[in-house]
C-alpha cells in the first residue's frame, strides 16, 4: 500500500497562506488567533512537517477532531497545548463541524539564532512528546499562559527596535518554563492514567520476557515498549519517573535482573546460557549489568543464594 508522502511546510509565511491568516507581520515569529481563520476540514487524515516551531494553546467548540496518531478523547472544558518541533510529522483530521478557540505562536529556529535559546530549547522534553500527549491545562493556567503570547504579539505589533528580539524571546521562554512546570503537574495529578500505563508496562514485560523467542528477538528498547503502550518515549520515562522514581530503560533493568535472579536461583543453567535466553547478545554485557545493579556478578549471587 502506497503512503503519501507529507507535506513540508517551509516557511510561516507560507502557512500563514494556506490558513487564510494574510500575511505575517514578521517572517520569523507570529501569533495566530484560531477563532479568525478558517479551519480545515477532511474525512481524510493529512500529514505535515513544519519547518518551524508551533505551540498551539487551544479549545475545540463543536466537532471531532484526531491529533497524531489514535483518536485521544481530550477535556476540551480546560484546554490543551500542544507542541510541534522543526520536522516532526504532524497528522490532522476533523470532522465538518469541527471548530476551535485560542491561539498558534509560530517561531522559525533562525529567530533563535545566537541566543542560547536555540541550544536549549531542546532540553524541554515535550517538543518530543507524541501529539495525542497534549498539555491539559486549567483556566488559571492558561491565563498565566496566554499573557505571554500577548506579550509576544504586542512586541512584535510595535515598532521593532534592538531590544525586540530580546524582549520576545525571554517572553518564549518563560512561557517553556511555565509550560515544564505544568507537564509536570500534570504527570502528578493524572495519577489514575499513570497507574494504568504501570500495570500495562508490568504486563508487556513479563509477557516479553517469557516469550520462548527472546534470545531471537533480543532486548526490548525504549522506543519498542513505547509504542506498545502508545505514547512517545520520552512521555512514557517522564510519567514513569514521577510515578516509581525510574524511568522506562530502569524498568527493563529491573525486569532482567528479577528474571535473572530468578533463572540463577532455580536452574543450573549457566551464566552465559542465562545470558542468551534473557536476550543478551555477549554474556560479558550481561554480568556487567547484573553486577551494577546487585554489585555481585551473577556467579557470586548463585553462590550466595545457595
Amino acid at each position: 500500500m502506497n503512503v503519501r508522502q507529507p507535506y513540508r511546510i517551509k516557511t510561516i509565511k507560507e502557512y500563514h497562506k494556506i490558513l487564510g491568516a494574510g500575511n505575517p507581520e514578521h517572517p520569523m515569529i507570529s501569533v495566530i488567533d484560531l477563532a479568525e481563520i478558517t479551519p480545515y476540514r477532511s474525512e481524510e487524515s493529512i500529514r505535515v512537517i513544519f519547518d518551524f516551531y508551533i505551540i498551539s494553546l487551544k479549545k475545540v467548540e463543536l466537532g471531532n477532531v484526531e491529533y497524531g496518531y489514535g483518536q485521544q478523547k481530550y477535556d476540551f472544558d480546560e484546554g490543551i497545548l500542544f507542541f510541534i518541533s522543526p520536522n516532526q510529522i504532524f497528522s490532522f483530521k476533523a470532522d465538518e463541524d469541527f471548530r476551535s478557540s485560542g491561539t498558534m505562536l509560530l517561531i522559525h529556529p533562525d529567530f533563535l539564532w545566537g541566543n542560547p535559546l536555540a541550544r536549549t530549547i531542546k532540553k524541554y522534553e515535550f517538543f518530543n512528546y507524541a501529539i495525542n500527549e497534549a498539555l491539559f491545562v486549567s483556566d488559571r493556567e492558561r491565563l498565566v499562559l496566554d499573557s505571554f503570547i500577548k506579550n509576544i504579539e504586542q512586541e512584535y505589533h510595535s515598532h521593532i527596535d534592538k531590544f525586540s528580539e530580546s524582549i520576545i524571546i525571554s517572553q518564549i521562554e518563560s512561557f517553556l518554563n511555565y509550560s515544564n512546570r505544568f507537564y509536570m503537574r500534570q504527570f502528578l495529578t493524572r495519577k489514575i492514567s499513570g497507574s494504568q500505563i504501570l500495570d500495562k508496562l508490568e504486563k508487556i514485560l513479563n509477557d516479553y520476557f517469557n516469550d520462548e523467542d527472546l534470545m531471537d528477538k533480543g532486548l526490548p528498547s525504549v522506543q519498542y515498549i513505547a509504542g506498545l503502550l502508545n505514547c512517545s518515549p520520552n512521555y512514557l520515562s517522564n510519567t514513569l519517573k514521577t510515578l516509581t522514581g525510574r524511568n522506562t530503560q530502569q524498568h527493563i533493568h529491573e525486569k532482567i535482573i528479577e528474571k535473572a535472579k530468578e533463572k540463577l536461583s532455580t536452574t543450573t543453567l549457566t551464566v552465559g546460557e542465562i545470558a542468551f535466553e534473557l536476550g543478551f547478545e555477549y554474556p560479558q554485557s550481561f554480568s556487567k549489568l547484573f553486577k551494577s545493579k546487585t554489585d555481585h556478578s551473577p556467579g557470586q549471587f548463585r553462590e550466595s543464594f545457595n
